[in-house]
């Protein structure tokens, strides 16, 4: 049986280096057969979350109106999720910091999942991005069952498209092919 996986792309331009790594992905991730879905986040409405708790109050219901209910009931239904985000001063950017900031009003729910973790960064070393894979354990360790499958570093990529070629294009593809029920 196909898994469900759903690749959340955090870069600001399509076709950025961490977005181009996240299509390697997705093509090997449908190569082995899976369902797969990426969402781009730059193109959604993600407002930031408010610290009121009224998600809480109202059955995991945000008191935002946007686009984030429809990309958490995905996130829910997947199997498999992957976060790409390109690294900012040794951090995931604000778009996937944001995004993971709102899946609070659900995040017990978020069970189970398989999570992957593509970085690209401008450094040469992948201690350059430890920092922002830490970020992600942090908000992964909180939802029950998660289990993290793997990381690309994608570095020395400082500009658009310097990703082409690299040995993290192969990496991000595999890891996709890898996905099997």
């Amino acid at each position: 049986m196909a898994k469900k996986v759903l690749i959340l792309s955090a870069s600001a331009r399509k076709a950025g280096n961490s977005d181009l790594l996240a299509d390697q992905f997705m093509n090997g991730a449908l190569e082995a057969g899976n369902e797969v879905e990426k969402i781009f986040l730059a193109q959604k409405k993600i407002g930031y979350c408010l610290g009121c708790n009224f998600c809480k109050k109202n059955g995991g219901t945000c008191a935002i109106k946007d686009d984030m209910n429809e990309v958490l009931e995905k996130m829910l239904e997947a199997d498999a999720i992957a976060l790409a985000s390109p690294v900012y001063y040794y951090n995931v950017n604000a778009q996937l910091k944001t995004l993971i900031d709102r899946t609070y009003a659900k995040f017990m729910d978020l069970k189970n999942k398989e999570f992957y973790f593509i970085l690209s960064c401008a450094d040469e070393s992948n201690e350059s991005v430890d920092q922002a894979v830490e970020a992600l354990r942090g908000f992964t360790i909180c939802l029950p069952g998660s289990v993290e499958k793997g990381i690309v570093y994608g570095i020395n990529a400082p500009d658009h498209g310097d990703i082409v070629g690299s040995k993290a294009i192969d990496e991000a593809y595999r890891m996709g092919k890898e996905i099997r029920s």
